[in-house]
Order: structure tokens, then C-alpha cells, then sequence
């Protein structure tokens, strides 16, 4: 017998949630995740998905990924520090520091599994913690458990961020400062503006931590927002994922040697999680080295990006500020953003609707995602369902 309280919870939740346009439907891809997917029999090109540069489904990452489980195995079969440690997982942290030309780095299961890993490995309740309100939710989670004082910097304000960090270091009541921000933002697609932040982390001696999920393998020629500003030996952490442009999964911290032997000691993640499968390792080791020899994949992301964006903006759509192949179409009320997102996939096109909680209340949006894999022919048809959608609704 399940408890009352917890039922009575979940009901009226849910409806709540389902009432307001909140709720959200998971669907069910039938195939790769690629340029165009399949859900409930129905082909529908495809524009919510973070694999800018096509790598999820690319034959090369495919080959690499089966000859490596053929060697190693489906499975690590135990944690990083234990014997979970294979050649391949030693590869591919030095192909990554060598790609962000740092010291080190080191592998994790996930992006989220990084922040919160890393932040709480080195900040603690003697600390504090400097946060742009707009960061993503796992930096969020991973402040929290750390047990620094949080304290929320508004969103890409250099004044803000100098007077806080004035006042937190001022205030003497901390061993160490720390200021972290997305690279790129998920949902608009803007871009810190590291180079004011490093003058003002020299300036207090500020720790900084950069959260490149949405910026590797698309800003600096791949490299990421750190090296499109030639700021590797400024930035303190560099933290990024293997399951956005790299195609895979698993996230990753680059730095220091110090700082990633220390890492390697104090994640709880890395110490307590079995290892990424060597297939997924092998995977990101032939997509960095791609990303290595060429930039043709990721000069086509851009070039797409900048089609979708001059195709939308003189339709009309509110995409936003947006610095980077991400272009939100921002439609604002919750109902109609979810309405507008199902009238597309009618039409043909997979644009997923992201409300709150995700983003403030009532700048519900349609995020687009345009990758290295899509032709000019399914982005022309993706303007003409905007266009047709967006009258139909009256957005535009």
C-alpha cells in the first residue's frame, strides 16, 4: 500500500503543473538522434537537440566505440580509484588537456556529475561562492553542496560582480572566493564575458570556474569559450561535457595538475561512480581528434546558425541576444509556448517548448538547435513551418 500523503501530493502537483502549460511530455526517439528523427512513426526534423557538430550518430565515433568494447569490455566493472581505471580512460583525460591545452584533466559520467563533484571537492561552508543567476541548474545544485554562502551575481553585470566580490572579500568571513559561470548560455545563447571576469577574479583573487558545456566544441574553434578568449592559463577550472558537440556522454575538468590530482581524491562522483564504459571513451577520443584535424564541422554549425537566425529574424520571431548557434524564438506565456512547439511537430519540425522552471516565468520559448548536420533544404522548411505557425498564432 503506497502512503495517502505522498498520492495526494503527486495529484495535485501534476495537475497543477499540467493546469499552468508546465508539464512535460517525454517523447520517444525510434532511431538516431540526428538531423531528423523519428517519434510515433512520424520523420520530423529535428531542432532540439544539443549534438551541434552530428557526432551521435557518425560512423567514425561508431567504429572507434565498437572496436574498444570489443577490446575492453561493455563495462569498466568497478570505480575510477579502485581498478575501474583502463588505458583508454588514461587516453582520453590526456587528449582532453591536450585539446584545452591545459595541465590535466579529468573524466567524469556526466557534466552535472562534474559540478557537483568539483565544486564541493574545493569549496566548503568557510567559503563563498559567486554565481551568475542564470547558470544551469547542476553549477546550482553543485553550490549548494559545497555548504558555501551562495551569493547570486546578476546575470552578465561586470558592476555587479566587482561589487560583490569587493564586499564578500572585504567582509573577511571567508578562507576562499569563487566565481563560477556558464561559457555559453543554454537558453540564450549568450557568452560570458570572460575576459572583464578574469581582471576582476586578479583583482580579488577570485577562484574561477567556467561551465563550458554549450561552448565546447562550438566557441574557439572547438576548443571552447576559454581558448576562443586565449584565456587557458587564466581560468582556474574548465569544465565541459562529452555529450553535447563531442557526441557521447560524460563530462570533464581540465586545469591544473594539482588541481586534478586533488580531484582525483575528493570528487565524490569520480570515487564512487564505475567509469565511463570504454566504448564512450574511445568515442570522445576519435571526436576530439576530428575536432583536431578540422574545423569543417564546426564552420558548418556556425554557418547554419547564422541562416536559421537571419531567416527567423526577418519573419519577425524574438530570437533573443543570442551569440552562438543557439536561437531561442521567445513567445513568453506558458500555454501558448507549449501550443506553438505542438503545432510545429505537426507540421514537421521537432522544436521542443522550455518553460519554468527551466526559464523565468513567462518567457516560455521555443529553443532551436541547429547542428553541423543539417542541410540548407530542412532549414528553408523549417523557416516556411515558422512562418505558417507563427501567423497561425498570431507570434508574428
Amino acid at each position: 500500500m503506497t502512503s495517502h500523503k505522498l498520492n495526494t501530493f503527486l495529484e495535485k502537483n501534476l495537475t497543477e503543473l499540467k493546469e499552468n502549460g508546465l508539464y512535460n511530455e517525454i517523447d520517444t526517439l525510434e532511431g538516431p538522434n540526428g538531423s531528423e528523427i523519428t517519434i510515433n512513426g512520424q520523420t520530423l526534423i529535428n531542432m532540439s537537440s544539443n549534438n551541434y557538430l552530428g557526432f551521435a550518430n557518425d560512423t567514425r565515433l561508431k567504429e572507434k566505440a565498437n572496436a574498444a568494447t570489443d577490446k575492453f569490455g561493455v563495462g569498466a566493472g568497478a570505480v575510477r580509484t579502485i581498478n575501474g581505471t583502463q588505458s583508454i580512460h588514461d587516453e582520453l583525460e590526456a587528449k582532453i588537456a591536450d585539446f584545452k591545452q591545459t595541465e590535466a584533466a579529468v573524466a567524469f559520467q556526466s557534466g552535472f556529475n562534474c559540478n557537483m563533484g568539483a565544486i564541493s571537492a574545493v569549496m566548503n561552508k568557510k567559503d563563498a561562492i559567486l554565481s551568475d543567476e542564470l547558470n544551469h541548474a547542476s553549477i546550482i545544485d553543485g553550490c549548494r553542496l559545497s555548504g558555501a554562502k551562495v551569493i547570486r551575481v546578476k546575470h552578465q553585470d561586470m558592476d555587479d560582480l566587482r561589487a560583490k566580490a569587493k564586499e564578500t572579500i572585504e567582509s573577511g568571513q571567508y578562507d576562499k572566493v569563487m566565481y563560477i559561470t556558464d561559457g555559453v548560455f543554454s537558453m540564450d545563447g549568450d557568452v560570458a564575458n570572460l575576459p572583464d571576469i578574469v581582471k576582476i577574479a586578479e583583482e580579488f583573487d577570485l577562484i574561477t570556474y567556467v561551465d563550458d558545456a554549450h561552448g565546447s566544441g562550438v566557441m574557439g574553434k572547438g576548443a571552447g569559450t576559454v581558448k576562443h578568449y586565449g584565456l587557458q592559463d587564466k581560468i582556474d577550472f574548465q569544465m565541459g561535457t562529452l555529450s553535447k558537440a563531442v557526441g557521447v556522454v560524460g563530462g570533464y575538468v581540465a586545469g591544473t595538475q594539482n588541481l586534478i590530482d586533488w580531484l582525483k581524491v575528493r570528487a565524490r562522483p569520480f570515487l564512487f561512480s564505475t567509469s565511463l564504459t570504454p566504448g564512450a571513451a574511445a568515442a570522445c577520443i576519435e571526436a576530439i581528434d576530428i575536432m583536431s584535424a578540422s574545423t569543417e564541422e564546426h564552420d558548418r554549425l556556425w554557418e547554419n546558425g547564422h541562416y536559421l537566425k537571419e531567416g527567423l529574424n526577418k519573419l519577425g520571431f524574438n530570437i533573443g541576444n543570442s551569440e552562438t548557434p543557439i536561437t531561442p524564438c521567445i513567445i513568453g506565456d506558458e500555454k501558448l509556448t507549449q501550443l506553438f512547439s505542438k503545432r510545429l511537430t505537426e507540421e514537421g519540425v521537432y522544436a521542443k517548448s522550455i518553460v519554468f522552471p527551466t526559464v523565468p516565468k513567462s518567457t516560455g520559448r521555443v529553443r532551436n538547435m541547429p547542428s553541423a548536420a543539417h542541410t540548407k533544404e530542412q532549414l528553408d522548411q523549417v523557416l516556411a513551418t515558422y512562418k505558417k505557425v507563427g501567423n497561425e498564432l498570431n507570434v508574428i
